[in-house]
């Protein structure tokens, strides 16, 4: 897989606005923001998707969510609520090519989503 997006910004290429760094994960604000919080949660590990990760990939998978949760404590979103997404291919959204959770909130959020 070539170097995506997300992987240049882990690497320091690009710039990104860092709100969580770890030997496994990052998140970085979302620079088109779909809801006055959205952050996106990127393993290290280039996985192009969820459906490409295997059984080893189980604890970082639930890892992602613990973050997601733990951002949204910190942030504040816990009592209101919020939303973690996982974009799945092109027609489920997904526009990088590397396995992202999207954390959003800070507003109400309809089903379905659009």
């Amino acid at each position: 897989m070539s170097k995506t997006l997300f992987s240049k910004i882990i690497d320091g290429e690009i710039p990104g606005d860092f709100v969580y760094r770890d030997d496994r994960i990052v998140a970085i604000r979302d620079i088109g923001p779909k809801a006055p919080t959205h952050i996106l949660i990127i393993p290290v590990k280039p996985l192009r998707g969820v459906d490409a990760a295997s059984a080893e990939d189980q604890a970082l998978l639930g890892d992602l969510l613990l973050v997601g949760a733990r951002l949204a404590r910190e942030l504040g979103l816990e009592e209101a609520g919020y939303r973690l997404v996982i974009n799945v291919g092109a027609d489920g959204g997904q526009t990088v090519p590397h396995l992202h959770v999207h954390l959003l909130g800070g507003r109400a959020l309809g089903w379905p989503p659009g």
